[in-house]
């Protein structure tokens, strides 16, 4: 039996004044009502209404029993309507923790676009390569590069970036441009946390190259520096550097090799969120593509 339905019902009866009234305005059978209200008389032991031919009126025991039972209605009733409230107007913080790269223009021009429509929402960002702890931690959602191996959290899949090889031509002019990926011996390769390069190409088997680079680094900005102040070749999104592939002071290395794209997901604790942070991640998710054209 549906206990806090029943609740609803029994208000509704005790606040019309009658069966007829409160299935009119719950816009249920009549017969639905009388019954609920007489599996609730039964379940308490107790009567609640006084019933008559011509009038329904509360028992001494349904007058108290209204009581309790009407500020509970009101209550929830006041929540349901600040949560629609919120769905049309959100306001309030919002706290995340995004990867600092891939924040810094891609989701920081998401957030002014969304800021400007919703001005009542506030974010507190967390901009690190740490991995917050969305159970131990006030924050709402987190933004993880790569596919992620916390099963217990909820989630969904914000887009894919790819990668490529990029090297300055100052670098280039030094050592022989690989034309295979067996021909990167002698050379800097650099990528993030120096994690293995995948390349493979279309009919053949995927060839894997460990990297030997001056420094090993967590961030995709500094890679990026290193690879335009000459130091060696380093795996980069192609949507990052556009200025400087438009100005060639970065070029690309074995362009008909394919890299694996990587992945990018939102996290969150639960499915069930507030309405600001459910509107924010549903706008993210429908608005990260059109953004592709900007650093990451």
């Amino acid at each position: 039996m549906d206990h806090f339905r029943n609740i609803e019902i029994f208000v509704a009866v005790a606040r019309a004044g009658g069966f007829r009234a409160a299935a009119e305005l719950l816009s249920l059978p009549n017969s639905t009502v009388s019954r609920r209200i007489s599996e609730m008389e039964r379940d308490l032991g107790l009567r609640l209404f006084n019933r008559t031919t011509r009038r329904v009126e509360l028992t001494e025991s349904g007058r108290a029993y209204f009581v309790r039972c009407q500020a509970l209605v009101e209550e929830a009733e006041a929540a349901y309507a600040e949560l629609t409230s919120q769905a049309r107007n959100p306001s309030g913080l919002i706290r995340a923790s995004l990867p600092v790269d891939f924040a810094t223009e891609r989701i920081a021009a998401i957030i002014t676009e969304f800021v400007k429509s919703y001005p009542l929402v506030r974010f507190e960002l967390d901009l690190s390569p740490r991995q917050s702890d969305l159970v131990a931690e006030p924050v709402d959602f987190v933004v993880r590069i790569g596919r992620p191996n916390e099963s217990n959290l909820v989630q969904r899949k914000l887009t894919e970036v790819s990668i490529g090889l990029f090297g300055a031509p100052s670098y280039l002019a030094t050592r022989n441009a690989p034309t295979h990926p067996s021909d990167f011996a002698g050379h800097s390769l650099m990528t993030v946390l120096g994690r293995p390069l995948l390349f493979s190409k279309a009919g053949g088997p995927a060839v894997s190259v460990q990297p030997v680079a001056p420094a090993v680094m967590n961030n995709v900005s500094w890679l990026k520096h290193f690879a335009l102040a000459g130091l060696g070749l380093a795996a980069l999104p192609p949507d990052m550097i556009r200025p400087e592939l438009a100005t060639g002071t970065l070029v690309p290395v074995l362009p008909d090799w394919v890299q694996p794209t990587v992945e990018v997901y939102v996290l969150t604790e639960t499915r069930l969120l507030p309405a600001r942070v459910r509107l924010f991640l549903d706008y993210l998710i429908d608005h990260i593509n059109a953004y592709a054209s900007w650093p990451i």
